[in-house]
């Protein structure tokens, strides 16, 4: 992959599962995750590859994203919605991959990106960060 290029992994299952209904959308062909990395597929700039994948293990928090690209860090977010956070998550993600290591600056991140990070891998390349 190009250095000027960065991967927004989006999980197909997720189900927006909530303490009303556990299993909230079943058919996988209209689950919010499905939705949202088609609406991500259709407005991506170019340098940001949308993948989508089929599961994150991230059920219980929504809609759920990983950005990555190589010699940087691996940013996991969740509680995500396509209705709400498309122009969210396409921000962050155009930081991202402008971001020298994936380390956008936590004020200049979105603020549901602030609130929601699950977890921050470090780049495969770095034995000791």
């Amino acid at each position: 992959m190009p250095s000027d290029m960065a991967d927004l992994l989006v999980c197909t299952t997720c189900r927006c599962a909530s303490p009303v209904n556990p299993l909230a959308t079943p058919d996988p062909e209209t689950r919010p995750g499905a939705e949202l990395v088609l609406a991500l597929q259709a407005a991506a700039p170019e340098g940001l590859r949308v993948i989508a994948v089929e599961c994150l293990s991230n059920c219980s928090r929504g809609c759920t994203i990983a950005l990555r690209k190589p010699g940087a860090w691996t940013y996991v977010y969740g509680n995500l919605t396509p209705e709400t956070h498309l122009p969210a998550i396409l921000e962050g993600a155009q930081k991202y991959r402008a971001a020298e290591g994936g380390l956008v600056p936590w004020r200049e991140r979105p603020e549901h990106f602030r609130k929601n990070c699950i977890a921050r891998i470090p780049p495969l390349e770095a034995p000791n960060v």
